[in-house]
């Protein structure tokens, strides 16, 4: 990862070239991903119809289940929930299933309210092993009033927009954890939440500098002990350690102080990070940039359904791609 003041003379750097070395099987998960071949297991058609409720109030008629199925149709193909409703009713229609489908009206009420019950579907991360989390945040727009009138009279309004912060797993290249916040939280504030859906134990966090300060250090160090932590500290950031041990912190200020910020990138795998950009651009490419839910609970339901398709996605195809080495003379 290119050193940012180094920008003017990057056009004098060749773009790296990488060889996907599983092209067939990687083409064949990219097929996958388009087909729609879908299947109903006896798992999914029992638990289609909600539990009876032993509480007080009204009795769903659909489980998460079948309100979670509708949705992620309706993110996957890009459709609004009066056209997710009809592709539902044709595609049970078509298997010859007896089952209630649930309507738009029912789809925006329940997604204000769903939650992702395991946040591992569709992801295979052990949980004893320690994992190297790369974590970043981006922006998601949200289509409201201010956009409307912009394009029916013209006028210039305040673009709404949420962030999306994602955990990533380094290894895999799966998202583990994930938060939505408006568009005034902090990155730096949205750390703990993050690691609070990881249970397993954390080897490595690394982050770009807006996550720089203390308080990420301790946060990473209260989740695990013996975590390494990665970020690269500000151009005016002081050594403050005294006699004492130096802290992870002040250890990357020694060492650019001594090394230039070029090597210590090198030296601490910090290009890793380039993963989870990676990452937020197939979300936008896949799932999109701009938020189709209206309400701040749907959008968030939203986003956690755009996760795990994600997840899913690169279950079916991962390329592992290698780095081709160019002759030097």
């Amino acid at each position: 990862m290119p050193f940012k003041h180094k920008a003017a003379c990057r056009h004098r750097i060749g773009k790296m070239k990488f060889k996907v070395t599983n092209w067939a099987e990687y083409e064949a998960g990219l097929r996958r991903r388009g087909s729609l071949t879908l299947w109903m297991t006896p798992e999914a058609l029992s638990s289609w119809q909600a539990l009876k409720r032993t509480t007080r109030g009204g009795q769903p008629r659909y489980s998460d289940l079948a309100i979670e199925t509708a949705l992620t149709l309706g993110l996957v193909f890009g459709l609004r929930l009066r056209q997710t409703e009809g592709l539902l009713a044709s595609v049970l229609t078509l298997m010859r299933l007896d089952l209630a489908v649930p309507d738009h009206t029912t789809l925006s009420r329940r997604a204000r309210a769903w939650r992702l019950v395991d946040r591992r579907a569709g992801r295979k991360i052990p949980t004893k092993e320690a994992v190297h989390v790369l974590i970043d945040s981006t922006g998601l727009e949200v289509y409201g009033a201010g956009q409307w009138l912009e394009e029916k009279h013209g006028a210039k309004s305040r673009r709404a927009w949420r962030k999306l912060h994602l955990a990533l797993d380094a290894d895999n290249g799966e998202i583990i954890a994930h938060v939505m916040t408006d568009q005034d939280a902090g990155d730096a504030s949205q750390v703990e939440p993050l690691l609070d859906q990881i249970d397993g134990p954390i080897g490595k966090l690394t982050a770009d500098g807006a996550y720089d300060g203390e308080p990420t250090y301790d946060t990473v160090t209260n989740h695990s002990a013996d975590a390494a932590v990665v970020i690269p500290p500000r151009s005016n950031a002081i050594n403050r350690s005294d006699a004492g041990i130096a802290s992870q912190r002040d250890q990357h200020i020694a060492a650019i102080n001594r090394d230039g910020r070029m090597k210590w990138q090198a030296a601490t795998g910090y290009g890793k990070r380039s993963l989870v950009e990676t990452a937020i651009g197939r979300y936008k490419s896949i799932i999109g940039h701009r938020l189709r839910a209206r309400s701040f609970g749907a959008q968030q339901t939203e986003v956690a359904i755009g996760c795990a398709i994600l997840n899913r996605m690169l279950v079916c195809a991962r390329p592992k791609s290698v780095r081709c080495k160019t002759a030097t003379a």
